[in-house]
């Protein structure tokens, strides 16, 4: 699974978690969803940094993380 997927995932996550929290009013309930929600948060930041790390490195040797040419159909 590719980086930016990660983020993605976890960026629906965190939605899912503050539409919880806005319909949910019990202590017992929210305080566990809050953790969670803080969980993706730093997960969704760290993913970020690891992508532009990546990338960052892909950039300076001069490879690439795709090769256009690949996906072409030959006929």
């Amino acid at each position: 699974m590719s980086c930016s997927y990660m983020i993605a995932a976890e960026q629906k996550a965190r939605s899912t978690y503050d539409n919880i929290l806005r319909l949910v009013k019990d202590p017992d309930v929210c305080e566990p969803i809050k953790f969670l929600r803080a969980r993706e948060i730093v997960h969704f930041q760290r993913f970020g940094e690891g992508l532009r790390i990546t990338q960052d490195k892909l950039n300076a040797k001069n490879f690439y993380a795709f090769n256009p040419g690949f996906d072409r159909c030959e006929s």
